[in-house]
């Protein structure tokens, strides 16, 4: 008896071994740097400071900028609310990551509206950078060119 006891504990410790063996232990793969961004900017930003050539700009108080998109996606959506007369910003668009997914993306990448931004970005608030050089939309066109820097927040 305690032969088969002993040679049933030995099988049921390799099929317990052998089961283990099996298992898959790599690690998933980290996620890229524009995976880690895309999860930063993916979220809806009201203007908390709003410059052009170093001036404050009036009429940015209700200004949010949504930016959304799917990981693995080719390029990704903004909507704008509370956009001023004067703008350099359309109601909605595309964007698209940069060279640089750290800190730089591209509006409407292959349109005339066309942008490049520079950005920085927490948890909580971000940064953009741009020269804008277009007309302007729904409103007015003068005074929109310069270089423009927004802050936001959520």
């Amino acid at each position: 008896m305690k032969l088969t006891a002993k040679i049933f504990l030995l099988l049921a410790l390799s099929a317990l071994l052998l089961a283990y063996s099996g298992c898959d232990r790599t690690k998933p793969p980290a996620p890229s740097d524009a995976e880690v961004q895309l999860g930063k900017l993916s979220k809806t930003w009201k203007a908390t400071s709003v410059k052009k050539d170093n001036v404050v700009q009036a009429g940015f108080t209700n200004f949010t900028l949504k930016l959304e998109g799917v990981v693995g996606a080719a390029s990704f959506g903004y909507v704008t609310t509370g956009r001023p007369a004067l703008s350099p910003w359309l109601s909605s668009g595309n964007w698209t990551f940069d060279t640089d997914p750290l800190t730089s993306i591209i509006r409407d990448k292959g349109t005339p509206d066309a942008l490049n931004i520079t950005y920085t970005v927490t948890e909580a608030t971000l940064e953009i950078t741009y020269n804008f050089q277009g007309t302007g939309y729904a409103g007015r066109v003068d005074n929109v060119k310069g270089q423009w820097v927004m802050t936001f927040g959520l």
